[in-house]
């Protein structure tokens, strides 16, 4: 006999105990009998016996003890997850008051199982009993007119129903309905019965989806508010896409624009006037470890998940049994591609309602089937079931008190077996044939357009589906790829540097009395025979006191002296006692003493070498401009020995050994450069540019793990750097990883945002930004962001209508893009193809472009790389977007110098011709003519500095050449024109075209 191994295969049994009931009292006053009824999953599981009530409100003893079992499978978790126990408090009637009903429902309460799936074994509770909105039950006043009536249960399983590993793989996802606002106008309350219901499908278990249901939403005009509201309300505007984030936080970091007034507009009408189906409805679903990343996989292949809509005068299993189309059928398309950020955990916002279409669902969400229709389908089965009373198993799907209907799908479905290759060439088909037999428009559903509806929802997870590394896990992770150097010693304690400076002013009063005896006694070369040492002793003090030397240096040793009586001898205390004071000045004395003999045997010691001359010590910020000044000449060996003494006097900066490394990059070698960088990090675990630099040389060779490390630890180190996000989401599109190169970026945006409002003055907590994504997400409003981040989100797909996108307002430019500060970095450290990579980047993006900033870029690279006649090109084109034509002059100067062409020459002349420097420019544009005699703007500008220089014959000469090599710059021939004109040339323009003629 096999054991069986898998908990599948087992029944849980919940012992649930109702202990006491807390102020019940029975409809009317007096004593009453009152008992318990339970169930789950509209299955009742028992009736606890008659108990006696008195008026004065005492607790009742219940003791009603009931098991629910169940089988020990995903379904059931899940049911759990959604599902409470329904415990109803019923009033058995007087005799004389009985009539067709001998009972009468006095409240309701929903015991929640959730502490079971989050690894308890028991729990006790105390849950309130609340009226129950019924046509059989209106008289339910329990506990209304006194205290909140409440029970004491315990709940208890034998064993845990997760085990450690299934508890910390497992999941909970939670989905908050809230509303739909701005409803067509022809939705009006009436006497026949409406539902609308909401659906979306979501993964269980690996092989298996669930479907969350929301019927029994409620029609309620305009201006009305909600009595229970689960989330807060937000501003409903449909010009933007702005969800809510990231991990919650006590203090959620903002990036806020505030809405426009056309915005503000229309979520006062949809607030004021504007009808909306109202559910303020939450389910939890729970996901196993196969669920979850089935979540994660399904996000990855498609990030836009439909959310179904509908209205309808007939039940859902109506619908399914004449197989009839879904009435005001809308689908939202909610992008979940933010929950695979790092340390996502929910998502919110509200999302524009279109209408139903198969095949735009199976090209935005991949998938071919409704799920309305479907669960349409299914209610209808199971209401023809019911009727022909059949007895089969039941499917485990039902509809809880709470409004939920969940619903798994049959593992067994083809398509669920079909492989990878199989499942798209499904698709392919699908896609073909939906389009081939799509139906008529939907009339109905684009009335959501038309009122320009949208459905406010927020998904949740439990935890994230991707993990947020912690800085301190990824600093030790760069501790194993560089081991950080030991810490130098540290320097002479204060004691020591006290004593260091007696012996310094010992070696100055050395020098003073010398050179003071050198004038007295040597100023022939010989000293004095003719007197004693006392009269020499005492003309040497008397000319120290008359010069003011012996002043000068006395008042010095005065503060080495204060200095070696606190630091050395530790006496910042006076005396109060004579004695002790001369004591210590006798101490002192001694030790002053004693110290100046060891600094004279080190000023006179016979290991030092007189007369030796002085070396020149240039200091470190000199030899760092030296290094910088040879390396913009191109003397790399010369710059490389300047950083070489540089980081030999100063072994532990890392910023000295960082422009060693970008030096070795403009050279490419880049062995030296990563020995460099690594060195530096080695240092100072926490140098920024050379863990970058460090990236991006391990992702050109090719070492992705490496390369990840270095980036990640770079984006955590303070202040936030936008390279180094952009960086990472470069890194991230290198591995095709989308979503997660987004999140990169969309970090940067928000880094550069905030640098450009510090920079206007603006204050951070006053800022938001809001932007509507392709996808139809509005903002919400700003005072509503609580325990999260805002993020601008960027989505794939358009579907508004012109009316609702006329209605945006243009979201706030930044002055530069992301990419331009990365390039900007890349290209001072001289890594020139990630340079390349960035800059094609720069060149694709909205905020991009071929700007100015773009060819200024461009252009250094291009001569960075060697390539000077492309750079020329690139700066003539960044001429005509500025008038810095100083710095194109200088720029155009080094290109001349180093790769003489026809376009540099050009160049520099044309900059010379705007600074009105016009003979420089005449000897820059004949260079240029030398080279090229048929360039057509040479002869255009050399006839343009003839015509300012009254030389009118061979202006009129070089601008018969420009026209004849067939000059296309328009601006440059009207510039021309208009000289003329002002010359009183005009008829030479007719002259030339008719000459032009002739020889042509």
């Amino acid at each position: 006999m096999e054991t069986p191994d898998k908990t599948e295969d087992t029944v849980i049994a919940i012992k649930i105990s109702v202990k006491q009931g807390h102020n019940v009292h029975g409809r009317k006053a007096g004593a009453f009998q009152s008992f318990l009824q339970a169930a789950f999953n509209e299955v009742v599981l028992g009736v606890s016996e008659k108990k006696q009530g008195d008026p004065e409100g005492h607790p009742i003893n219940y003791n009603f003890t009931f098991l629910l079992h169940l089988p020990n499978d995903a379904g059931t978790r899940s049911d759990i997850a959604q599902k409470p126990v329904t415990i109803t408090v019923l009033e058995l009637l007087p005799e004389e008051k009985k009539s067709k009903m001998n009972t009468v429902v006095l409240g309701q309460s929903a015991l929640r199982l959730m502490p079971l799936l989050q690894g308890q074994s028991g729990f006790s509770s105390t849950v309130p009993v609340n009226p129950v909105n019924s046509s059989t039950i209106r008289d339910s006043q329990l506990g209304f007119s006194h205290k909140q009536p409440t029970l004491d249960v315990c709940v208890s399983v034998s064993d845990p129903l997760l085990s450690e590993d299934e508890l910390s793989a497992s999941n909970f996802l939670k989905i908050t309905l809230e509303a739909v606002y701005s409803v067509p106008d022809s939705w009006v309350p009436g006497s026949t019965p409406v539902t609308y219901a909401a659906a979306l499908e979501v993964p269980l278990t690996a092989e298996q989806d669930q479907v969350v249901l929301f019927p029994d939403g409620q029609l309620k005009p305009g201006g009305e508010d909600d009595k229970k509201k689960t989330m807060y309300h937000q501003t409903v505007c449909v010009s933007k896409n702005y969800l809510l984030h990231h991990e919650q936080s006590e203090q959620p970091e903002k990036d806020v624009e505030q809405p426009s007034k056309e915005d503000q507009v229309f979520r006062n009408e949809v607030e004021t006037t504007k009808s909306r189906v109202s559910w303020d409805t939450e389910t939890c679903c729970f996901l196993d470890a196969g669920g979850a990343s089935r979540l994660q996989q399904k996000i990855l292949e498609s990030r836009l998940w439909p959310v179904e809509v509908m209205r309808s005068t007939s039940a859902l299993e109506k619908l399914g049994t004449d197989n009839s189309d879904i009435p005001f059928h809308g689908v939202a398309y909610v992008d979940l591609g933010p929950l695979l950020y790092p340390g996502v955990s929910f998502i919110r916002g509200a999302y524009a309602i279109q209408p139903f279409s198969e095949a735009e669902l199976l090209n935005k969400a991949k998938r071919s089937v409704s799920v309305l229709k479907e669960q349409a389908k299914a209610a209808a089965n199971q209401a023809k079931s019911r009727a022909n009373s059949a007895i089969g198993t039941q499917k485990r799907t039902g509809k809880n008190f709470d409004g939920n209907y969940t619903a798994a799908k049959d593992p067994k479905e083809p398509a669920k077996k079909q492989p990878p290759g199989n499942n798209r060439m499904a698709a392919n088909d699908a896609a073909t044939s939906v389009a081939e037999n799509e139906p008529q428009l939907n009339v109905e559903g684009n009335m959501y357009l038309e009122a320009k509806s949208v459905i406010v929802l927020k998904i949740a997870l439990d935890k994230p589906l991707v993990a947020q590394i912690t800085p301190e896990e990824l600093a030790t992770r760069l501790k194993a790829l560089i081991p950080p150097r030991p810490q130098p010693p540290q320097g002479p304690n204060r004691a020591e540097k006290a004593v260091l400076e007696f012996h310094k002013q010992v070696g100055n009063a050395v020098d003073v009395i010398s050179q003071q005896y050198n004038e007295l006694f040597s100023a022939n070369g010989q000293l004095s025979q003719n007197q004693s040492q006392e009269q020499m002793l005492q003309q040497l003090m008397g000319a120290l006191n008359v010069s003011g030397r012996y002043f000068s240096f006395s008042e010095q040793f005065k503060h080495a002296i204060v200095r070696i009586v606190r630091d050395k001898l530790q006496q910042t205390d006076g005396f109060s006692d004579p004695q002790e004071s001369k004591e210590f000045a006798s101490k002192l004395y001694v030790y002053l003493v004693e110290e100046m003999r060891v600094a004279l045997s080190k000023i006179y010691s016979s290991d030092v070498v007189e007369d030796c001359p002085a070396e020149i010590q240039l200091h470190s910020s000199q030899l760092l401009h030296f290094a910088r000044e040879a390396q913009l000449t191109g003397n790399y060996q010369q710059a490389a020995s300047y950083y070489e003494e540089l980081v030999v006097r100063h072994t532990h900066e890392a910023s000295y050994k960082f422009g060693w490394g970008s030096l070795f990059m403009l050279t490419k070698d880049y062995i030296k450069a990563k020995e460099c960088f690594y060195d530096a990090v080695a240092t100072n675990q926490a140098h920024q540019p050379s863990l970058m630099m460090l990236g991006v040389l391990a992702l050109m060779f090719e070492r992705y793990k490496e390369a990840q490390a270095f980036l990640e630890r770079a984006t955590t180190i303070d202040p936030p750097c936008v390279p180094a996000w952009t960086l990472l989401g470069l890194f991230h599109e290198s591995q095709n990883e989308p979503i997660l190169a987004e999140w990169a970026f969309i970090e940067a945006k928000k880094l550069l945002r905030g640098d450009e409002a510090k920079s206007k003055g603006l204050k951070e907590d006053e800022r938001e930004t809001v932007q509507l994504g392709e996808n139809g997400a509005v903002p919400l409003q700003p005072s509503t962001v609580e325990g999260a981040e805002t993020l601008d989100q960027d989505s794939e797909g358009c579907n508004e209508p012109p009316a609702q996108a006329d209605s945006r307002s243009a979201p706030s430019k930044l002055t530069s893009t992301i990419y331009t500060q990365t390039v900007q970095f890349l290209l001072e450290n001289n890594a020139l193809q990630m340079a390349e990579h960035a800059l094609s980047q720069e060149l694709l993006c909205p905020e991009g472009g071929r700007s100015l900033s773009y060819l200024r870029h461009l252009a250094k690279l291009q001569l960075l790389k060697g390539d000077y006649s492309s750079a020329a090109a690139s700066l003539k084109e960044a001429l005509f977007h500025t008038n810095e034509f100083q710095q194109a002059k200088m720029t155009y100067l080094l290109a001349c110098e180093q790769s003489p062409s026809c376009l540099t020459w050009l160049g520099l002349g044309t900059a010379c011709y705007y600074l009105q420097e016009l003979e420089e420019a005449e000897d820059a544009l004949m260079e240029a003519n030398h080279l090229n005699a048929e360039n057509a703007e040479v002869w255009a500008y050399l006839s343009l500095i003839c015509l300012k220089s009254a030389r009118q014959q061979e202006a009129k000469l070089f601008y018969k050449y420009a026209v004849r090599f067939n000059l296309q710059n328009e601006s440059l021939l009207e510039e021309i024109r208009q000289l003329m004109n002002q010359l009183h040339l005009s008829q030479v323009d007719s002259c030339f075209e008719t000459s032009i003629k002739i020889n042509v």
